[in-house]
């Protein structure tokens, strides 16, 4: 559960205030002189931009060369390959793991505000909320991926919890599988099935002053500024400033977002690039004020209620939160050698959340009676993270070795109180009046100074050895991590800290092992077997035994695939098993609230296929499916042995075209496809939400003025303007978003 600090902003306030942050930004002397505008591509080695400059003054760019350079560095680009935790960047033909990285220039284009938006591009992704609030959940191979437990550089435990702010990263990367010998185990016990990592911008050898506007239906406005610059003989200091903010009515009737974003990521290397440091601090504000939540169904309910209209919000004007974060991060580099490299990070997060939430509880599927509860819920976390390894190279006759050995460690002091309403006024999805909030008598904690009732501790240590043979064509991966994770969880005491209630203290050695066959140079047949070590779930505030702490546990995944990589197209297949304790929330009957619980085991068997990059000149795609078999075991007195998880599609297809007018220099075309297969609500499969199809459409075109770059940006999601439940996980129903319309555009001074 999450919540936010700051005092409940109001919209027109918050306009104000990013009006004042865009002009800011624009006073920053030191950085904001005229830059060419060249894209923002990797960064180059120092001497090639030192070598070039007479070059370049002799010819300036045409109008029409700065059009095909802007274009260029719009187009649609996904990856393969990434940042893999204790194994280092890699590309995708090279592990036996299936990763994918979504560019800064996907971000740009599809106009994204949130993370949840950039996963709508990925076909083995869905977007949920959490439990009774507005934060986003993701779900990768039928498995959850809290917001507690996406990672930042490979780093877990020091990234915003509930909603992210895209705008200050340079790529996301999804990693589809277990990912704890990777990373760790994560700090809530999710990320089973896959991982989410976010990548910082760093400056590039091109510099960049990057100046855009955005506007969404119904009313939000906002804007962003992105300033990168190198210093040095040799290029050696670099500076990334990102300042990105949005506020206004969204397309939901009465549901306003604000949100802010502050970014400054410095870099250094020396010389001779044999050290380099990084270092990123950030701050994000985000809220959301009159939200339209998700819907719990009592268990009275023999139907799933038809959605309400696209637009229509059945939730409360009162309910809202807010969040506050404050984060950042320290990366060492070292190379003792052509062949050794030291590392280390240290990454913190201060995270103060509150929010007033009503999620209802349908009573009547036919005529969309409900009950609606009260909970006002204060949230303080302070995180610290740390990693620190050796990599290093060499052979043993024919055999080249690749080891990784180092360790990481985590502390986390989550903070919480709560506030209940006792009766929980009668309310209609369809036809939604306003009343006031209920008074919130059952309390539980110090509201006004929460006490902590989760301290965390996960320590690991890891080691690895890849093996490659006949000239790397085979390459064979072995390892383990250690892990100890130390969990205390706190009763809630309105007179200081509370009792311990559930102490864990366990350890365990989850190995690893991997394989890689490169048939040809462009292709790669790959296996896997990964143990992993996760914290049990806890029960979420919405839930009358919030805070329980359940057990850790140990998951084990099976995977076998295929990848093909060119470069310019990439395409890869996946089959996989997963397994971990089944947990989900259950309705309480006439209260509005909700018991969480484990019953029996999850496993998920699944085949997966992604496609990616040019299929022609000016043609480019995205997208691929999935089919998910969600078998639940051992359940309770095997009453639901072999039926479906809750909230898990079989089977999710996405698509995504993109076309260069060919008539019309600079001009392109994009269509969206999202198509999410039969999801059950109910463990008894007794209800289920039907197959949904959502189609989007975007243009954008590109020109110059001044022999400056500009974008102008124009999309419409859900064009059809179709009525979709599009999610079920944990019990609560999502309505889908209503047509939204959508446009920016982007210059380069």
């Amino acid at each position: 559960m999450r919540a936010y600090l700051l005092s409940r902003p109001r919209p027109a306030r918050h306009r104000r205030h990013l009006a004042c942050l865009l002009l800011a930004g624009t006073t920053l002397p030191a950085f904001a002189y005229a830059a060419s505008p060249l894209p923002n591509q990797t960064q180059v080695a120092s001497n090639k931009a030192v070598a070039a400059p007479s070059a370049a003054k002799s010819s300036a760019p045409t109008d029409e060369e700065i059009i095909v350079k802007a274009k260029r560095r719009n187009q649609m680009e996904v990856t393969s390959g990434g940042q893999l935790g204790a194994l280092g960047n890699k590309k995708g033909l090279d592990v036996p793991f299936n990763i994918r990285s979504y560019s800064s220039s996907m971000i740009l284009n599809q106009q994204s505000q949130t993370l949840g938006q950039v996963l709508e591009n990925d076909p083995s992704v869905r977007t949920t909320y959490g439990y009774g609030n507005f934060s986003e959940m993701f779900v990768i191979r039928g498995f959850a991926v809290n917001g507690d437990d996406v990672a930042i550089n490979g780093l877990y435990g020091i990234t915003p919890r509930q909603l992210v702010s895209p705008q200050l990263y340079d790529s996301v990367q999804v990693l589809n599988g277990a990912s704890a010998f990777l990373n760790g185990a994560a700090p809530s016990g999710s990320a089973i099935g896959g991982n989410i990592n976010l990548m910082f911008k760093h400056a590039t050898d091109a510099p960049i002053t990057r100046l855009t506007g955005d506007y969404t239906s119904s009313a939000m406005g906002g804007g962003s500024i992105d300033v990168g610059r190198r210093f040095g003989t040799e290029k050696q200091f670099g500076v990334r400033l990102n300042v990105a903010g949005q506020s206004g009515e969204d397309s939901i009737n009465n549901e306003y977002r604000h949100s802010t974003a502050l970014g400054a990521d410095f870099d250094w290397h020396s010389r001779d690039n044999s050290t380099r440091i990084s270092m990123d601090m950030n701050y994000q504000n985000q809220g959301v004020d009159g939200g339209r939540p998700g819907l719990m169904l009592s268990s009275s309910v023999t139907s799933v209620p038809r959605p309400v209209a696209p637009s229509h919000n059945f939730g409360q004007k009162w309910a809202y939160n807010d969040l506050n974060y404050i984060f950042g991060m320290l990366n060492i580099e070292h190379d003792l050698s052509k062949n050794v490299t030291l590392y280390g990070a240290f990454g913190a997060l201060n995270a103060n959340e509150k929010g007033n939430y009503s999620s209802p509880t349908l009573t009547d599927a036919a005529t969309g009676a409900a009950t609606a509860g009260s909970m006002y819920v204060p949230y303080n976390q302070t995180n610290e993270s740390t990693r620190a390894g050796v990599r290093a190279h060499f052979r043993t006759g024919f055999i080249k070795h690749e080891v990784n050995a180092g360790g990481s460690a985590l502390w986390e002091d989550s903070a919480a109180a709560y506030a209940m309403a006792l009766t929980s006024p009668t309310t209609n999805i369809y036809k939604t009046p306003q009343f006031t909030s209920p008074a919130q008598t059952f309390v539980g904690g110090v509201l006004n100074d929460p006490q902590t009732t989760n301290w965390t501790r996960l320590y690991s240590l890891f080691f690895s050895d890849t093996m490659s043979f006949l000239n790397g064509r085979v390459a064979l991966t072995g390892g383990f991590r250690y892990q100890n994770m130390m969990i205390n969880g706190y009763n809630y005491s309105t007179t200081g800290r509370g009792s311990l209630s559930t102490p864990y203290n366990q350890d365990a050695i989850t190995p690893v092992v991997g394989l890689v066959i490169h048939p040809t140079r462009q292709t790669s047949i790959y296996f896997n077997r990964i143990e992993g070590m996760s914290q049990g779930d806890t029960a979420p505030a919405s839930a009358q035994n919030v805070g329980q702490i359940f057990p850790p546990y140990k998951s084990a995944q099976y995977e076998i695939g295929a990848k093909y990589d060119i470069g310019r197209f990439s395409a890869a297949l996946a089959f996989y098993q997963i397994s971990r304790p089944n947990s989900y929330n259950v309705p309480i009957e006439g209260t509005g609230y909700s018991v969480y619980k484990q019953d029996g085991l999850q496993r998920n068997r699944g085949i997966e296929l992604t496609v990616n990059g040019e299929i022609l000149p000016g043609l480019r795609f995205n997208g691929g499916g999935t089919l998910i078999d969600a078998d639940l075991r051992h359940t309770a007195g095997g009453l639901q042995n072999g039926n479906s998880a809750i909230g898990i599609p079989n089977y999710t297809i996405n698509g995504n075209l993109e076309y260069d007018l060919p008539f019309l220099k600079g001009a392109t075309v994009v269509g969206r496809v999202v198509n999410t297969g039969k999801q059950w609500v109910n463990t008894a499969n007794t209800l289920h939400l039907p197959v949904w199809t959502r189609f989007d459409l975007a243009a954008r075109y590109t020109f110059t003025t001044y022999h400056k770059p500009v974008t102008l940006r124009f999309g419409v999601d859900n064009i059809a303007n179709t009525r979709y439940w599009s999610s079920s996980f944990n019990g609560y129903l999502l309505e889908g978003l209503p047509r939204t319309f959508k446009f920016s555009f982007t210059t380069d001074l």
